[in-house]
């Protein structure tokens, strides 16, 4: 039996964490077992009792609990009934840990459905080597609680989808880690989750790379100059999300008996491009709420920010109204959550936090986060490794953009720890954000073959 992080734990079993149990079990301290095989963790509930729960996988390897201790009157003596249940179950393990109610088999993400060549690229690094191993191994353990509610997730998460996948993958961990109780309905939206603080419907959607009429990429249309990024922040990347959230409002989700009189939330990532997002952050505002935020200095050298009304975005011949929260029926769209770190190097970065992964990858994340002085127009930079116990969490880098005009608003405590913006009747963009909040983040990974020294 040994330690364990709450990172660790998390990773393996946090999926079936009942969202209750907060309410009145604070969990102290994690342990593992057997090869692995055995998870635990040693609680307190209100009345001061200290209890043990045992976890094992079941017959489609999802972690449950076969054993609940309670009534304990110290930490210590719990601490020595794990010892003494884990000895007297290990023989018994195969048997206990059958839960008698799983699916006929696990959800598989990982082997091949099809040929080769049809296998995306993000998929197969997935597969190869060890670099993204701890990638692997966390979303392993996140799809033994996958349903596949249209039937072809993982045929896309394979090929054509990968990116909106992850994003789908990567959502469902955020809600997890905040507590909430995940539920897929089927038809859409996406996710129904709920909570202490209320209960809101999330879809995922994604822009997309662009493809011209040979079928191939589009050219890049990043700018290729400072002069060129007002330009394409201001109007080439709010056309690109007025695409997909204009079909998703097109849905009417709200309309769903699953959906009615709940905050709706629309989810978008930008995969339209390599390092698309670097900007999209500021763009995605912009075409919000119909307003550039645009800085300046007064005499003494203070920040102001003046909202600048932005009517329409035009690109080429394209051209598309500004302000998506605006829009007939956009009223029942709560808020739009948006996080450019929610890619498969999050899931490589939050492995290694778990602990899981290869010895011989070195992952080192750099990128630059909110300067919290009010009077700071620039970021900071920022570099460090990624280790075992990284405090980064899934919620972390997110931005959830609130509708002034919602007719069910989203409560801020059902989404802990990410950036939550709002509208002021002047215009401005006002941020309740966490103390860390990264706005950029790129991972390098270094591997190495294994010696001593």
């Amino acid at each position: 039996m040994k330690t364990i992080s709450r990172s660790r734990f998390d990773a393996l079993a946090g999926y079936s964490r009942a969202p209750s149990a907060a309410m009145f079990l604070q969990e102290l301290a994690w342990f593992e077992a057997a090869a692995g095989r055995l998870l635990a963790t040693i609680a307190v509930d209100n009345d001061g009792d200290f209890v043990v729960l045992i976890l094992a996988p079941d017959s489609v390897e999802r972690f449950r609990c076969i054993s609940c201790l309670q009534g304990i009157e110290s930490p210590e003596s719990a601490y020595t009934e794990l010892i003494r249940h884990v000895v007297r179950i290990i023989p018994e393990l195969d048997k206990l840990r059958i839960q008698s109610d799983e699916p006929r088999q696990a959800v598989d993400f990982f082997t091949p459905l099809g040929a080769e060549d049809k296998l995306n690229p993000g998929f197969r690094q997935l597969l190869s080597g060890d670099s993204f191993r701890a990638a692997k191994e966390i979303i392993g353990a996140m799809m033994r609680w996958h349903e596949d509610v249209d039937g072809n997730f993982v045929e896309q998460f394979q090929t054509s989808g990968f990116d909106a996948r992850i994003w789908e993958l990567y959502l469902f961990a955020v809600l997890t880690e905040a507590g909430l109780q995940v539920d897929r309905p089927s038809p859409a939206p996406d996710f129904l989750a709920s909570g202490p603080h209320g209960e809101f419907a999330m879809e995922a959607t994604t822009i997309n790379p662009s493809q011209g009429e040979d079928g191939q990429p589009a050219p890049s249309q990043k700018p290729a100059n400072e002069k060129a990024v007002e330009d394409y922040v201001n109007h080439y990347l709010p056309i690109r999300y007025a695409g997909p959230l204009i079909t998703k409002l097109n849905k009417r989700y709200w309309t769903k008996p699953s959906v009615e009189n709940i905050p709706m939330v629309l989810a978008i990532q930008d995969f339209h491009d390599d390092m698309s997002m670097t900007y999209s952050g500021t763009a995605l505002p912009t075409y919000l709420y119909g307003y550039a935020q645009v800085p300046s200095r007064d005499s003494q050298g203070q920040l102001r920010i003046t909202p600048r009304p932005i009517t329409h975005h035009n690109w080429g011949a394209k051209r598309v109204p500004s302000g998506f929260f605006y829009l007939p029926g956009a009223e029942n769209i709560s808020a739009v959550v948006f996080n450019s770190g929610g890619t498969l190097s999050k899931f490589n970065r939050m492995g290694v936090g778990a602990g899981l992964g290869s010895d011989h990858v070195l992952l080192i994340r750099r990128g630059f986060v909110a300067d919290n002085n009010p009077n700071a127009s620039e970021p900071l930079p920022y570099v460090h490794f990624v280790r075992q116990d990284d405090p980064e969490t899934w919620i972390e880098g997110m931005d959830v953009f609130h509708n002034p005009n919602a007719t069910n608003p989203l409560d801020p405590e059902l989404l802990p720890g990410a950036a939550h913006h709002t509208l002021t009747a002047e215009g401005l963009v006002e941020t309740m954000s966490p103390a860390w909040k990264p706005l950029q983040s790129q991972t390098s990974i270094l591997t190495f073959p294994a010696f001593d020294i």
